[in-house]
């Protein structure tokens, strides 16, 4: 830790690490002022309000920590900023306020783009990372550029970051010859915390700043989050403890008229917030819409496993880390809560929502969390989770339970889970994971278990070890209120990492880091889907760009979901080569390129297919930007499954059009067009049944060609009315074709343009009331 170097305690004592545990005392009482005059201290006097204009008043900032110490860790090389940061820390009633000053000489050229929330632009930023509670379970990372445009997400895991949480921060930017400014203030309302003992509380910080035009990243303290240990790493600090309550309505209105079938909808409602305290805090939301201002990707999926899409809906985001159980296998997690509304058991659309609540609070040292909501209609159905955990010191123990009840179905679906997260040493970071799962369905009852347990050692020189293991039962089922990929798994990898952070200046790279893996699947039969070993290395060029290589090799296995239930269909061995570069914004342009060499299918690695890809973004303006790409890609057999154990062996060829402009008219207001065009074109080659012994063997029955076009078009303004409220106006369309016969890219592009199973104009209104 480091401080202005003057010795003024009312200025580098606004923290009070030396003189822990005293504080219970009473800061005003003679007993703790007489115990810190004998030991040279001050207590600081209390702040008072910061002006957030971007321009660091040194009156205004007199007792703040300041902090010089900003080391590189991108790369990790623990050198000191090739570019100057200063930043200030200081806690007042209104909130935790922190500056940056950031030098910035000509040999590092600014980046002036302005960006939207949430940004994933390579340009000049700082980050404000916060542990509110300084047990390593929580953080809450808030961005800024030197443009003026922000983000904001949940740290999870160590190093997980969900950006699909929004907060209400102050912020402002300044700019100047020798560089720019930032400040911010972070209010403590912002999140759930635990009671503070005495007239201090203790919290964990991390901030870093981060220069556009080469990437290079410098933070204080040196942690990074591309190691297994990032939110425990942040710097402990203790600060004169503050609270604040807060209560806030935001009702909204919206309007939508339905072009094709001529239909309009009017609906009203409200989210609610009440935060009396810092140890509890209540979110509720009433006949929510949750009309579709968010365009999500076009997903065609012909495989036996569901598409994970991410929730961006304000109360399901809301203070939801406290809610994370997840485990190693992708998006797994025991509450995924796009299941709340989504579609309905009956099949007849989206399950409508009547109103949905979820508190958060704290009892001493453990945190709580409750979540319950409910749809309406006949087909509705009522989600409940209750979640707990507790904080150790070196270690995280957590509990969680969630019930799904499905008249329509006749089936209530209940999980059960028990997680661990256990730091013994610097080096060592051990993650567990206990669940099950029981449901009753007309009358019958279903009960199995999973398990799941990740560790990373790291090592000296940029050297690291990895090993994971996971066991899914095969009756194992969380999917009603959560999300996994498959169960009936046995999994197990070792993985060794080496990082190269000290490269020559010749090199173009400022770090590499190469990965070598081993891993076996089983399923819970017994039976071997795959070995496989992996090869990756992932570069972060000096111009700031970066890069990734793969290769996978893969042994012989079986796949047990492509007859959805109807055999295991026996399959060679394959592989696979990936390569990805992203090149930021240079001059007007900036460029991405992806690209697959592949084999699989029955016929292993004797037919090689590709998959290519580029998107190329120029920027006419700072503010104003147009971007369009193309994909294509062509498998050479792709295994399609059919009815029973049948299935098709096709050359699969896919192309995707994309294009879309980026308007930030002003720090408040935004245009966005976005247009996905889809074609895929499938030719059978043959038809084949699948046998008891896992052999495919050839068969007569009809097997047809087919054709798909899919299309999605929205044109979205939004206009930013008050922090957390907003205008929005949405003219989207999009269809759907699937033919029963093959066809060429271009006639299949040309037929997706003039699709228009839904053509809507959305109007939405919502405003913020703080109370």
């Amino acid at each position: 830790m480091t401080n202005d170097g003057r010795g003024d305690a009312t200025r580098s004592l606004w923290c009070l690490p030396s003189i822990k545990g005293l504080a219970t005392m009473g800061i005003g009482s003679p007993t703790i002022t007489t115990m810190l005059a004998l030991a040279g201290l001050a207590l600081p006097a209390a702040a008072g309000a910061v002006d957030i204009d971007g321009r660091i008043d040194p009156d205004e900032w007199a007792q703040a920590r300041h902090v010089t110490e900003f080391r590189k860790v991108q790369p990790f090389s623990g050198d000191p900023a090739s570019q100057a940061t200063e930043a200030w820390i200081l806690a007042t009633p209104e909130g935790l306020a922190i500056a940056f000053r950031n030098r910035q000489d000509a040999s590092a050229p600014r980046t002036r783009q302005r960006v939207q929330r949430d940004f994933g632009d390579q340009v000049d930023r700082v980050n404000l990372m916060i542990d509110f509670d300084g047990d390593g379970r929580t953080g809450y990372n808030f961005v800024l550029a030197s443009t003026g445009g922000i983000g904001d997400a949940v740290i999870t895991n160590e190093n997980n970051f969900n950006d699909d949480w929004d907060g209400n921060w102050q912020h402002a930017v300044s700019e100047d010859e020798q560089g720019w400014s930032a400040e911010m203030l972070i209010p403590w309302y912002i999140a759930p915390m635990q009671s503070a003992d005495g007239q201090t509380r203790r919290m964990k910080i991390y901030l870093d700043r981060v220069i556009g035009s080469s990437g290079e990243r410098a933070a204080w303290p040196q942690a990074s989050y591309e190691r297994s240990r990032f939110l425990s790493e942040f710097e402990p600090i203790e600060v004169i403890k503050y609270s604040q309550s807060l209560t806030a309505i935001t009702p909204y209105v919206s309007g939508l008229y339905d072009n094709v079938g001529g239909g309009s909808d009017f609906e009203g409602g409200a989210d609610i917030f009440w935060k009396p305290n810092g140890q509890f805090q209540a979110t509720a939301t009433l006949n929510p819409d949750f009309g579709q201002v968010e365009s999500d990707d076009l997903v065609v999926n012909f495989s036996a496993t569901e598409t994970f899409i991410s929730d961006k809906r304000p109360f399901f985001t809301e203070n939801q880390g406290l809610f994370e159980y997840t485990t190693p296998s992708d998006f797994s997690q025991l509450l995924y809560t796009r299941r709340v509304g989504g579609p309905a058991d009956d099949g007849n659309g989206a399950g409508d929502i009547t109103a949905a609540v979820k508190l958060n609070g704290s009892i001493g040292q453990a945190k709580y969390g409750v979540f319950y909501a409910d749809e309406g209609d006949d087909a509705g159905r009522s989600f409940a989770a209750l979640r707990m955990v507790r904080d150790f010191s070196s270690q995280n123990l957590g509990v969680m339970l969630t019930q799904v009840d499905r008249p329509y179905l006749d089936r209530q679906a209940t999980t059960w889970g028990v997680d661990h997260d256990w730091r013994p040493s610097a080096r060592w970071n051990i993650r567990s994971r206990l669940f099950g799962s029981r449901i009753d369905q007309a009358g019958q009852r279903s009960d199995d278990t999973g398990a799941t347990i990740w560790a990373d050692y790291q090592m000296d020189h940029g050297w690291r070890q990895q090993w994971i293991a996971m066991h899914f039962g095969n009756d194992l089922q969380i999917n009603d209120a959560g999300y996994l990929s498959r169960n009936s798994l046995n999994y197990l990898h070792w993985e060794w990492r080496k990082r190269f952070d000290q490269l020559p200046e010749r090199s173009r790279y400022a770090s590499k880091q190469w990965r070598w893996r081993a891993s076996t699947t089983y399923n819970d039969h017994g039976q071997r889907l795959s070995n496989q070993f992996r090869m990756s290395r992932e570069g972060n060029l000096r111009n700031g760009s970066h890069d990734y290589a793969q290769v996978n090799v893969n042994s012989a296995g079986v796949d047990d979901l492509l007859t959805r239930g109807n055999g295991v269909l026996a399959l060679p061995p394959n592989f696979n080569l990936h390569y990805e570069y992203e090149r930021p914004r240079k001059g007007r342009w900036a460029h991405e390129v992806n690209a697959d060499l592949v084999t699989g299918g029955l016929a292993g690695n004797d037919e090689l297919g590709y998959a290519l890809e580029y998107e190329a973004t120029y920027f006419i303006s700072d503010a104003f930007s147009l971007y369009g790409g193309a994909y294509a890609d062509e498998t050479p057999d792709w295994l399609v499954w059919q009815v029973d154990n049948l299935i098709g062996s096709f050359r699969g060829r896919e192309w995707h059009l994309n294009a879309g402009i980026n308007w930030n008219i002003s720090a408040r207001q935004e245009l966005r067009l976005k247009m996905q065009a889809l074609a895929l074109d499938a030719d059978n080659r043959a038809a084949y049944r699948v046998a008891g012994n896992g052999r495919a063997v050839a068969s007569d029955d009809a097997v047809e060609d087919f054709s798909i076009a899919n299309l999605g078009f929205q044109i979205r303004y939004r206009y930013e009315l008050a922090p957390l409220s907003y205008l929005y106006v949405v003219y989207g369309r999009g269809g759907y074709e699937r033919n029963d016969y093959a066809d060429d890219a271009l006639p299949l592009l040309q037929d997706s343009f003039g699709l228009r199973d839904d053509e809507q104009l959305l109007v939405k209104l919502s405003y913020r009331f703080e109370l």
